[in-house]
């Protein structure tokens, strides 16, 4: 990477590290806190303020990605950004669950994830690429983990109101980001044809990535309705299910380390895709098996199981975006990245509500079945996949010898 790539992906990644840890904080105690406002007796209203942001995030992520094809990158995130934080600053407020459903809406209305991944694709050469999308994934990994550690600490001093004030401050904080430290977007020539959402969609590699963010974040969602109390029935307290977690990510950072970017150098970059969604159906028949057998789960054996899902996962949340990226045409990237985004908000609220409605109805066997049929279903629309091509290794333009003038 030059100085300016890697300026781009540090600073992008904590713009997203900021905005999700913010979001991350708030889950793990979100049910229990908010069944003690005005109204929170109610597990449904409960849910919806809980889900609205993934739904208002849905409704908004193309015409954020559109808009920052229109009218340039940095103002849309900054923009977005604001939104947000009115969104955390309302729910740090709210009085009762009503005020606090419309504050979780607010936030959600700050769709900034295509116009930021639009921005990290526009500074980043195609060979460079899939390393800084995995370190804007990897931001988002840790800070999920890390939310997880400090989150019931946290809650126990500031509350739920003081975590939301927090969500915004890390908020405001990722606004001086975008300002102070991104660097400046390319320029478009104003001539250059500006993106449409049917162009996008008439791409089917773009599709077929469309789909596979969608199953792959409804099935991590999914997952962790169901995995909780695994772990609580193999013996580990929830107060200390980050042990788990946390080591877990960090393996599979190392792993993604090891085989994603020597093999996409090596022109495999398909055949690593394709085996990061095998993978992970194979976690999810693991999952199966565990609960439908009658013994006691192991510890050991889910953790294993974690540290293989997060190897795929971190695999193809690098991969995935940044293949997107090379995919669609430059003048249509937010666009492109728009409607990614937005199947990405879908599969979360889908992963949860639907999760939910079959572990109610058909217990964890029928989760987990599902989850596997899934990733089943996303391998066979992979498969017809082609990486894009190894781009001829240009000098970058700090590195040019200057010409001299003519005299």
């Amino acid at each position: 990477m030059t100085a300016t790539e890697r300026r781009a992906s540090f600073s992008l990644a904590s713009i997203f590290a900021l905005r999700m840890l913010g979001l991350f904080l708030v889950l793990p105690v979100f049910a229990l806190e908010a069944a003690r406002y005005p109204g929170g007796d109610d597990p449904a209203r409960v849910g919806l303020a809980m889900g609205i942001y993934g739904l208002t995030q849905a409704c908004l992520q193309i015409p954020f990605g559109l808009a920052s094809d229109w009218w340039g990158r940095k103002p849309v995130i900054v923009a977005g950004l604001l939104m947000f934080a009115l969104g955390s600053f309302v729910a740090a407020w709210a009085p009762d669950l009503h005020w606090l459903i419309i504050g979780r809406a607010i936030q959600g209305a700050g769709a900034i994830s295509a116009a930021v991944t639009a921005l990290l694709a526009d500074t980043t050469r195609d060979e460079v690429r899939t390393k800084a999308m995995a370190l804007v994934g990897g931001s988002i990994a840790l800070m999920f983990a890390l939310s997880l550690v400090v989150a019931p600490w946290l809650a126990g001093h500031i509350g739920l109101h003081g975590l939301f004030a927090l969500t915004g401050s890390l908020a405001l904080a990722g606004i001086a980001a975008v300002l102070w430290w991104a660097p400046a977007e390319p320029r478009i020539h104003a001539s250059v044809a500006r993106g449409s959402v049917l162009e996008v969609l008439r791409e089917p590699a773009l599709l077929r990535l469309n789909f596979g963010v969608f199953v792959l974040h409804a099935v991590q969602l999914a997952m962790w309705v169901a995995l909780p109390a695994l772990l609580v029935a193999a013996g580990l307290d929830k107060s200390l299910h980050w042990e788990v977690y946390l080591p877990a990510v960090l393996a599979s950072f190392v792993v993604m380390g090891m085989t994603l970017f020597p093999l996409e150098k090596r022109g495999y970059l398909r055949a690593v895709f394709l085996g990061a969604v095998g993978l992970i159906f194979l976690v999810q028949i693991g999952l199966l098996w565990t609960v439908s057998s009658s013994a006691v789960p192991s510890l050991g054996w889910l953790g294993a199981l974690l540290v293989l899902f997060f190897c795929g996962f971190n695999v193809l949340e690098a991969s995935q975006p940044s293949l997107a990226s090379r995919v669609a045409p430059a003048h249509a990237r937010g666009a492109a990245l728009g409607v990614y985004n937005t199947l990405q908000s879908l599969g979360f609220f889908a992963g949860g509500a639907v999760g939910g409605w079959i572990t109610k109805n058909h217990g964890p066997q029928g989760l987990f079945a599902v989850c596997g049929g899934l990733m089943l279903l996303w391998l066979v629309v992979a498969w017809p996949m082609k990486a894009p091509g190894r781009p001829a290794r240009a000098m970058p333009a700090d590195k040019q010898p200057q010409r001299r003038p003519a005299s």
